[in-house]
């Protein structure tokens, strides 16, 4: 039967593994409240991929930027704070999720066991960094959303086995001179998949300087694989993931992973909202989701009307006739807006929890659009006599 609601791990289910990096102990200066100044590593506007350049029409999203590369975003600091709040017994016991994507998650601890995380994302010295990178200006997507984690921890003994076995497979292919298929892309962390969410930006809270891989792998418009090199502890990638199919590569030389996505949306309520929940449904408490996915999009709504009932009351003062053509559109273009939001909360008992199906990848949507464009042509043909 399926679940009538997603919930985190049970409390009685321990964490088998430890962090490998220790936060150290806080003293009273470590303790103090997120500082820009002193938290923020931010430097340069670092090199970015337009949606161009990896294939795809410019205009597929928000944004013509697909993809940066990493950048500093974080001191050693705010890092170690951000590790001691999402590390916390209060954040595993209660705000752990896994699925068929990704086994290990930590969703919607932000606003309730991590302040320092939370005030974070919602800085607007953070907010401004990343819009400049993603070339749009951009809020968080909602408060469950801030400081998603992704967690990948490998035995002592397990990490130098693959790497033994990474050695060893290299030194045979250079003997026999042929290249198999990339050993990181045997088991992924995070498999396939688009994002929910229009923008995401990913930071890593782990220690990567002897890791071998670990690349965001992204399927450009060609077909052809892309690969963006993964970031440094403290440093960031900023994605447009709800657009492109990407991949996390497993990683190879490190006994841990942990990486935190924030996702984003644009703050202008004109610009189109494309975020779908297909992805985080079935790894999400659902009340929570819906509450805070409907608060949002009504407040975009209420901001739409707001604008044209303004244009409205304007024309009529100026002895202007009503734009019928033009509000028309605009009534239709929110009756789709909340079409959409209401496919997108599907019943509770219709959501089963950990399993997350195909339909979010581009190629699987192309398929079936193709299916249903045959079909109609089909129908429409005439038959002979």
């Amino acid at each position: 039967m399926a679940a009538a609601a997603v919930l985190p791990v049970s409390v009685e289910q321990k964490r088998n593994w430890s962090p490998i990096i220790t936060a150290p102990a806080m003293t009273k200066t470590g303790n103090d409240a997120f500082n820009p100044a002193q938290h923020l590593a931010f430097k340069e506007t670092p090199k970015v991929y337009t949606m161009k350049d990896i294939g795809l029409p410019e205009d597929t999203g928000v944004s013509t930027v697909a993809v940066s590369e990493p950048f500093p975003l974080f001191t050693e600091e705010a890092v170690m704070r951000m590790r001691q709040e999402v590390l916390s017994p209060e954040v595993l016991s209660n705000c752990q999720y896994s699925s068929n994507l990704a086994q290990c998650q930590l969703r919607g601890f932000a606003n309730k066991y991590a302040p320092f995380v939370y005030d974070v994302w919602k800085s607007p010295e953070t907010l401004a960094i990343i819009s400049k990178v993603a070339g749009i200006d951009l809020v968080t997507e909602m408060d469950f959303e801030i400081g998603h984690i992704n967690i990948s921890v490998k035995s002592e003994a397990e990490k130098q086995e693959e790497l033994q076995a990474f050695s060893d497979r290299a030194q045979y292919e250079a003997d026999e001179g042929i290249a198999g298929c990339p050993w990181e892309d045997d088991k992924p962390i995070v498999d396939w998949h688009t994002d929910s969410y229009p923008f995401v930006c990913v930071t890593m809270l782990s220690d990567c300087t002897t890791m071998i891989g670990g690349e965001t792998a992204l399927r450009t418009g060609t077909g052809e694989i892309m690969k963006v090199r993964g970031p440094q502890m403290g440093c960031a990638v900023v994605l447009q993931g709800r657009y492109i199919e990407h991949q996390a590569l497993r990683a190879l030389g490190t006994a841990e992973r942990i990486s935190m996505v924030t996702s984003f949306r644009p703050r202008c309520p004109k610009v189109r909202d494309d975020t779908v929940l297909t992805t985080v449904r079935p790894i999400s408490n659902l009340a929570e989701l819906y509450n805070q996915f409907s608060e949002y999009r009504l407040e975009i709504l209420e901001e739409r009307i707001r604008q044209q009932l303004k244009e409205l009351r304007e024309a009529n003062g100026a002895g202007r006739k009503v734009a019928t053509r033009k509000l028309k559109t605009f009534l239709q273009e929110q009756e789709k807006f909340l079409a959409h939001m209401n496919r997108e909360m599907v019943d509770e008992e219709e959501v089963v929890q950990g399993n997350i199906d195909d339909s979010h990848l581009l190629k699987k949507a192309a398929e079936e659009t193709a299916t249903k464009k045959a079909e109609a042509k089909s129908r429409k043909r005439p038959r002979r006599s």
